[in-house]
């Protein structure tokens, strides 16, 4: 299909297509510092603090046996611990150990990863602030 066809494309299928390829260059340069876009959501859910693998499933939307695999794979490159709640003995908590610190902050700090997706961007600024609206009416479901 030719590059001219694209204008021709609806709305939806364009930004499917471009979620594709930004989740793909996404995970191609984290892959490189060990991480996916699925761990990076979780580094920063742990930012403030420990959480418990199913507050982190649910403040990434996703099931807790997804939320399992991706925690189990943090523990695997270093980037986080799972430790004893010290209030309740029973819970797991999930922490960030100084490398996934490092790590979060290296991928997040100037921009670097926003530049993949934003870098062929007029006005990044207007087009980040057009997904929110998107992405906050289809969370009310329209």
């Amino acid at each position: 299909m030719a590059e001219d066809d694209l204008g021709d494309w609806s709305l939806g299928r364009l930004l499917s297509t471009a979620a594709r390829h930004v989740e793909r260059d996404w995970n191609a340069y984290l892959s490189g510092r060990g991480l996916t876009h699925a761990g990076l959501l979780v580094l920063h859910a742990l930012v403030d603090g420990p959480r418990s693998q199913r507050q982190l499933a649910a403040a990434s939307q996703v099931e807790e046996q997804t939320m399992a695999r991706v925690v189990e794979r943090l523990v695997r490159t270093g980037h986080v611990t799972r430790e004893r709640d010290p209030a309740d003995r029973r819970r797991l908590q999930v922490r960030l150990t100084e490398d996934g610190r490092a790590a979060y902050t290296a991928i997040t700090a100037g921009g670097v990863a926003d530049d993949l997706v934003t870098g062929p961007l007029v006005d990044p600024d207007a087009f980040r602030a057009e997904l929110v609206r998107l992405v906050r009416a289809a969370r009310r479901g329209g």
